[in-house]
């Protein structure tokens, strides 16, 4: 049973890094692509993880796969976040039909 739902599990997983590529594609500015990259990808790659848990059990390879679950779980957020500070930083602008920009507001308030 355990593998069903491990194989099930596993096949949510790749459909979610399946929809953050081709977020990747078909979003129009890094902002946004980084939105798909970390959530969905993100989102993706533990569910693949948590699939190979229920698959192997609590086994070397489970307990690594829970290692890597809790490590993409931390950077993968904090790297987007790092990239998409530069990139507004650097001078990268939205897409013109952004709603608004945290960033640029807060640059306002520290003047």
């Amino acid at each position: 049973m355990a593998d069903t739902v491990g194989i099930v599990v596993i096949t949510v997983g790749i459909a979610f890094d399946l929809f953050g590529c081709v977020g990747l594609v078909r979003f129009p500015d890094i902002y946004n692509r980084l939105q798909a990259a970390t959530k969905c990808v993100t989102l993706g790659t533990c569910f693949i993880l948590l699939g190979v848990l229920l698959v192997s059990g609590i086994s070397s390879t489970g307990v690594k796969a829970i290692l890597c679950l809790i490590f993409i779980l931390l950077t993968s957020p904090t790297a987007a976040h790092a990239l998409a500070r530069g990139a507004h930083l650097f001078g990268l602008k939205l897409w013109e039909q952004s709603v608004c920009d945290k960033y640029e507001e807060e640059k306002r308030e520290r003047r």
